[in-house]
Order: C-alpha cells, then sequence, then structure tokens
C-alpha cells in the first residue's frame, strides 16, 4: 500500500515538474518573440524596452519603456483586441477605441513582419 501511495506522489510531482518546464519555455519563447518584435521598427535606444508581441489569437501587445529627461521611468502599452469585425485598442489599461485605418494597415503590416521575424529567428530551426 506505501508503495502505490509513494509512487502516485511521484508522479504528481513529475507531472507538476512538466507542466512547469513547459510554462517556462512558453514563457521564454514568448519573452524572445517580444524582443524580435521589438526590432521591427529600428535599434532599440539605450535605456529604453520595446516589445511588440501577439499574446493570444485575439491579442497584440505594443509595451515601451524608456527614462525621460528627468530619470523618470516612461512606460507606455497598446493591447490590441482583433476582433471579427473591428479591431480596438487600449493604452495603458485605458478604455477600448476604434483604431483607424492607418493604424490597421500598418499593425497589419507589422503582424505579417512579426510572424515572418519570429518563424525565421526561432520556429524554422526546431
Amino acid at each position: 500500500m506505501l508503495k502505490r501511495v509513494l509512487h502516485h506522489i511521484q508522479s504528481q510531482v513529475a507531472i507538476k515538474q512538466a507542466a512547469q518546464r513547459e510554462y517556462d519555455l512558453h514563457q521564454k519563447l514568448l519573452r524572445h518573440e517580444a524582443k524580435i518584435g521589438g526590432k521591427l521598427f529600428g535599434s532599440i535606444p539605450h535605456n529604453h524596452r520595446r516589445d511588440f508581441f501577439c499574446l493570444d489569437r485575439h491579442t497584440w501587445i505594443w509595451h515601451e519603456e524608456s527614462v525621460n529627461n528627468q530619470g523618470e521611468r516612461v512606460v507606455t502599452t497598446t493591447r490590441y483586441n482583433i476582433q471579427p469585425n473591428k479591431v480596438l485598442k487600449s493604452q495603458n489599461n485605458s478604455h477600448y477605441q476604434p483604431v483607424s485605418f492607418k493604424e490597421l494597415e500598418n499593425l497589419y503590416h507589422a503582424t505579417q513582419e512579426y510572424k515572418k521575424r519570429v518563424h525565421d529567428e526561432i520556429y524554422s530551426l526546431i
């Protein structure tokens, strides 16, 4: 009986460890994809961070951090919500607003380039 209990505990621990490894790998890949996406629009200045990535099927994130002339950290996060008949955006957790046609065009081109670069730099190697 004790042997079965120990085996069950070991199995549960192994399952949790595998799930944690999978989660950690997913997070690392997402961070790497975000860095690739951040470079879509040129080099990133010193003391600046830029990420652009696909969070899920319906959400794209554009995140920028920098330090202004007063030494203050400035953060802007834009979340694009892709819906069947429109695209909405929210900046810094504000209310969602429809995007302009020009911004929609720019977003489309950015997502296409992102997908290409991420595939070429990460997934084509697997």
